[in-house]
């Protein structure tokens, strides 16, 4: 996805240095491949936000519903622990801010891997709730019920505070080069679209 992201904002750097051509049988060829560049963009961007804001529901996966018994709403990361060598071996995901008494249901593809952890966080940074889940089956549905700040493993809590700042540092990468693509396909399709 970051690539793809990356190239969508070379492309349409290229259409907005085009956008200079305006006289010209190379104006039409520039003005033809600028509108495919941009309609190409638009297109992906709808996908993607339409994917992103859909349920994560996957075919053979377990559901993993999170309920908060705490007085204070945490901020929940489920991290899949994988078998395979020859895969990465944790997997991160956001279940998001849970407020007391509530929950949140992710799903999880548990064909390599026996293991999930669960990582809850009072402010940014600070972890106030860990532990290890054990997977006997990868198609029962897990329930955890978070009711005290505990945390199981310093070694491993460790690693998932770890693997939840890499999973920050990446979401943050990718919002930055959206927005720039965002900001780039408005700018073309003014030059685009507008009259004289």
């Amino acid at each position: 996805m970051y690539l793809i992201i990356f190239l969508i904002f070379l492309l349409l750097c290229v259409a907005l240095v085009l956008s200079l051509y305006k006289k010209g049988r190379f104006a039409v060829i520039s003005k033809i491949f600028r509108f495919v560049i941009v309609m190409g963009s638009i297109a992906y961007f709808t996908y993607l936000f339409i994917e992103k804001s859909l349920s994560q529901f996957l075919e053979n996966s377990m559901a993993v519903q999170v309920i908060n018994h705490l007085p204070q709403p945490l901020d929940f990361y489920i991290i899949r622990v994988s078998d395979a060598e020859n895969t990465k071996k944790y997997m991160s995901k956001h279940v998001g801010k849970i407020r007391p008494d509530f929950y949140r249901i992710e799903y999880l593809n548990m064909q390599k891997s026996n293991e999930f952890w669960i990582a809850g966080y009072l402010n940014k940074s600070r972890l106030v709730y860990f532990s290890q889940h054990a997977v006997p089956a990868g198609d029962k549905d897990q329930i955890v019920e978070v009711r005290n700040y505990i945390n199981q493993s310093q070694k491993l809590s460790g690693i998932a505070s770890d693997q939840v700042g890499i999973l920050k540092y990446d979401n943050m990468k990718i919002s930055i080069w959206i927005t720039l693509d965002l900001l780039l396909i408005f700018l073309n399709s003014v030059l685009l679209f507008r009259r004289k």
